[in-house]
């Protein structure tokens, strides 16, 4: 546009500021509150007459009535281009490690940074000619990003078929510069370069087909993979009370999970938490490529104490980085800690612009915005025929660990798998504290279906057992049931928990999984010979040790193959013959 349209403040109402304009706007637009040398970036969430209310991204302290907006006529958007990968942005994509080194240790408002440098350059290769027909998603070239082929693709905002008009033999590009230039049907040229930018609440969807999703994905976590599997492109959520281990499971899950690039969106959450994530990431090694662990992921920071309007577009941001991997042919996981802080947000800027509140005082299209936000999971068919994915797991924080509140009850609605942390089980130092008696999934393991469900029901008649000693003690249960519950009680802690501190047992292959959860099943299987509860509770005693031993030993090392004849030759003496 050649003139800047422009508007002035006449409300102030903590992170949402209402602007007076003459020019037509548009909701979503992308403003700037021009106080003094600072420029506050906002966005446009409701139009009526000719007032904008918007919410501001910054803090609003000494903003002032009648202070000048500037309006972008552009949708917050981020930049998609080699570089991210090891990267740590704040929720407007500004690189913050950037961002600290022009600010200190205090980061000011109104600073905004290139997402991605305009002077690194990249070894790129065509994958087109001239003449071939390209259309939105199309790769045209690609660059080594980091351990991957980072493919340049058409602008996913260009609709239709293209004609390449030129496309640069392999060389050294900067961002900036054109690799190559298409032409539509009316013999219009577009440049295209080796960044784009998209909308973040906009998904991306230059694909030829989204397919189902299926196929498990692997997460090393038994209790996980085994019970309450995820399957890749698929959503689940992780709801529990404050210290339950949320944060704990999802760094060994972005660890070890079978992908190839992780997003971490931490929204809202404790800046204490943030930093260490922070610090010990560049530190970790990748098990899969011995590569550090930075190499693959991308962090979205956006913790409790920054503005809370920027929770919002966080979330957006680290989805949106997500889907454009997946067009690449990658497999991706995100995991956003924590959605809550989110609707809480969310919360806020409702309350702000008199809504009429929902449930717990939520906004009424609560459930819409989680559902969306968890809609852009899923595997899709590129056009070239190769596949990729966005699989979402989402932690949730209800007040006081209180499942039946809206923002949990609206993730379980949506998502696949729930895998809900009890208070009890991390007081009982048994991790990961999922808790198998109130946990499911919609997904298939790749443990037999038999086999699970007897796992399943020897917990259940474990817990049973387990409540009704409570009431009558003991002595009043019989050897049999009391053999049920010491069964549980070994499945419970010989499989279901790990040690996050023993680097074999931290993580365990699919193979690993089968193989052992088969052994298990042979012994809830089993009956054994006792004389009284204390020889059984002896046996199970010896037997978990054993266990323990076994699941530190290596995957098919001697000592994994000797613990387990030892194991075998102990059960001999106690199985009830025939």
């Amino acid at each position: 546009m050649t003139t800047p349209r422009k508007g002035r403040i006449t409300k102030i109402s903590g992170n949402m500021v209402t602007v007076r304009f003459d020019d037509p706007v548009m909701q979503n637009e992308v403003a700037y509150i021009q106080h003094g040398t600072e420029r506050l970036k906002s966005e446009i969430i409701r139009v009526r007459a000719n007032l904008a209310e918007m919410q501001v991204y910054e803090s609003t302290n000494c903003l002032k009535i009648g202070e000048e907006v500037e309006f972008t006529g552009e949708l917050l958007s981020v930049e998609l281009g080699p570089g991210m990968l090891g990267q740590i942005f704040d929720g407007l994509q500004n690189p913050l490690p950037e961002v600290a080194g022009q600010c200190g240790f205090f980061l000011k408002r109104g600073v905004y940074i290139e997402a991605l440098s305009d002077t690194e350059v990249w070894d790129f290769t065509p994958l087109v000619k001239p003449g071939d027909r390209v259309r939105a998603g199309y790769k045209i070239g690609s660059v080594v990003e980091k351990i991957f082929q980072h493919f340049i693709m058409v602008p996913f905002s260009l609709p239709g078929s293209y004609e390449v008009v030129t496309i640069e033999n392999a060389g050294r590009f900067t961002i900036r510069e054109a690799v190559a230039q298409i032409k539509d049907l009316n013999g219009k040229i577009y440049p295209v370069y080796l960044s784009q930018h998209w909308p973040v609440k906009f998904p991306i969807r230059a694909y030829a087909e989204k397919l189902k999703s299926g196929k498990p994905l692997v997460t090393r976590m038994r209790l996980i993979d085994s019970l309450f599997p995820v399957a890749r492109g698929g959503t689940y959520c992780i709801p529990g009370p404050f210290g339950a281990g949320k944060t704990v499971l999802q760094q060994l899950t972005s660890r070890h999970a079978e992908v190839d690039v992780v997003v971490i969106a931490a929204c809202g959450e404790r800046a204490g938490e943030v930093v260490e994530t922070i610090k010990t990431f560049p530190t970790l090694t990748d098990p899969g490529t011995n590569r550090p662990l930075s190499d693959r992921t991308v962090i979205i920071c956006n913790t409790s104490s920054m503005p809370v309007a920027a929770r919002e577009s966080s979330v957006y941001t680290a989805v949106t980085i997500a889907e454009y991997y997946r067009q690449m042919g990658l497999n991706v996981l995100l995991l956003a800690d924590s959605t809550s802080r989110w609707a809480q947000a969310m919360r806020e800027m409702s309350g702000r612009l008199e809504e009429i509140p929902g449930e717990e005082a939520f906004p009424a299209y609560l459930e819409s915005r989680i559902a969306s936000f968890y809609e852009r999971a899923g595997v899709v068919r590129l056009y070239d025929g190769s596949t990729g994915s966005v699989t979402i797991g989402g932690a949730v924080s209800p007040a006081g660990g209180n499942f039946e509140e809206p923002v949990t009850q609206a993730t379980l609605k949506v998502v696949g798998a729930f895998h809900g942390l009890s208070r009890s089980r991390s007081d009982a130092r048994r991790y990961p504290a999922i808790d198998p008696l109130i946990s499911w999934s919609r997904y298939s393991s790749f443990i037999d279906k038999k086999q699970k469900e007897r796992g399943h029901g020897i917990l259940r008649k474990s817990n049973d057992v387990a409540q009704m000693m409570k009431v009558v003690g003991e002595e009043g249960t019989s050897l049999s049931d009391y053999t049920d519950y010491l069964k549980g009680e070994f499945f419970d802690f010989v499989y279901l928990q790990q040690n996050a501190f023993d680097m074999v047992d931290e993580a365990t292959p699919k193979e690993r999984q089968i193989y052992v959860f088969d052994f298990i099943y042979f012994i809830l299987e089993s009956e054994f010979i006792f004389e009284d509860k204390d020889t059984a509770l002896h046996f199970f005693q010896q037997l978990r040790q054993l266990f323990k031993g076994w699941n530190s030993s290596p995957w098919k090392s001697q000592e994994f193959e000797k613990t387990e004849k030892e194991i075998r030759v102990f059960l001999l003496g106690r199985l009830k013959k025939g």
